[in-house]
């Protein structure tokens, strides 16, 4: 059986994605090094709004709220015997929102790193990986998430095991990197690099991508170099609104929704076929996406001097895979700020 979320790409040609997770849930009253999952069983009312403020905005695909609902991270709260629970509690308040949608929206069950090094760098094996991978996926797909969703991912070798724990769990998924070091994760993977893996996993991802990061511009860089590499699987682009600035005691981001309206056009034209925000997007910056897709034409892929006359410079001058080329035009068109 097709997958809903290739049916639903097939039938309107891109998509749009939803906002922050914590950005929005600190502005509902979320503390600092409190466990948002938790939120899924004491706030779920809290966590039901996230899901509809993204829905009503015009999102067709949210991610849910299960982001560090693995042993590993939650043992830090003393919840790592939850993450099943919590991962399908998750799923279960996203799957009462979109039934209840007047259109088709797509839960994916957000699934973020486990927080430990891997073998051989770190101490964590493969096989437990695997073992932590698999009971969140199972917890969502218990839940009714349609698709997991990695996302903030680093190292190829935790990618690798997510995917055989998704496979485990017979859920469908969809994978991004960060591209956060010079155009490249933390751990060294490139554009070309996520490419190459996504295409030979035994259990490839239905689509793959970049999230978070730097900026938008670095962002849509990165998508570009998914672009040249000729794959045919859908890319997905979830960019942060504008640059983290810290102010007040608290971190905010510079992106206007104006800016983030130029970003999902871009991000179109660069080859993403799921677009969406991720630290620092709200719902109003999701409605001004929404109303670009849905109005903008489609035009051809953005020079790099084309995306920071729009967005604002890159943050290093390589997309880190060798091209060294960085537009030298000044910023100009819409501020971030």
């Amino acid at each position: 059986m097709t997958n809903p979320l290739i049916s639903l790409l097939e039938d309107r040609g891109t998509l749009l994605a939803d906002g922050a997770t914590g950005t929005n849930l600190f502005a509902m009253g979320l503390e600092a090094g409190d466990a948002p999952e938790l939120w899924n069983t004491d706030a779920p009312e809290k966590i039901t709004a996230l899901y509809q403020s993204a829905v009503d905005a015009g999102s067709d695909v949210f991610l849910t709220n299960s982001f560090g609902a693995n042993a590993s991270r939650l043992k830090l709260h003393d919840a790592g015997h939850r993450a099943f629970e919590l991962s399908k509690a998750a799923a279960e308040l996203g799957r009462a929102v979109a039934d209840t949608a007047d259109r088709r929206v797509i839960v994916a069950g957000s699934v973020g790193p486990t927080g430990d090094i891997m073998e051989p760098v770190g101490a964590l094996s493969h096989a437990n990986a695997v073992e932590m991978f698999h009971e969140t996926a199972a917890g969502l797909k218990a839940g009714g998430a349609d698709i997991g969703w990695l996302e903030t991912i680093s190292a190829p070798e935790e990618y690798a095991a997510a995917a055989e724990g998704f496979a485990l769990a017979g859920l469908d998924w969809v994978g991004t990197m960060s591209f956060d070091t010079a155009g490249r994760t933390m751990m060294g993977v490139t554009s070309t690099g996520l490419a190459a893996q996504a295409a030979s996993l035994p259990n490839p991802p239905l689509a793959f991508g970049a999230n978070c990061g730097t900026g938008a511009s670095d962002l849509l860089r990165t998508i570009l170099g998914f672009a040249a590499t000729g794959t045919e699987t859908p890319l997905v682009a979830k960019g942060n609104a504008g640059i983290p600035k810290f102010h007040d005691g608290h971190i905010h981001y510079d992106g206007t929704p104006e800016l983030m309206a130029d970003y999902v056009e871009l991000a179109r034209n660069c080859g993403a076929r799921i677009i969406g925000g991720c630290c620092g997007t709200t719902a109003d910056h999701l409605r001004h996406m929404r109303t670009a897709l849905d109005e903008r034409p489609v035009g051809p892929a953005p020079t790099l001097d084309e995306i920071v006359a729009a967005l604002g410079p890159f943050s290093s001058a390589s997309d880190g895979t060798g091209d060294d080329e960085r537009p030298t035009r000044k910023r100009r068109g819409r501020r971030a700020a």
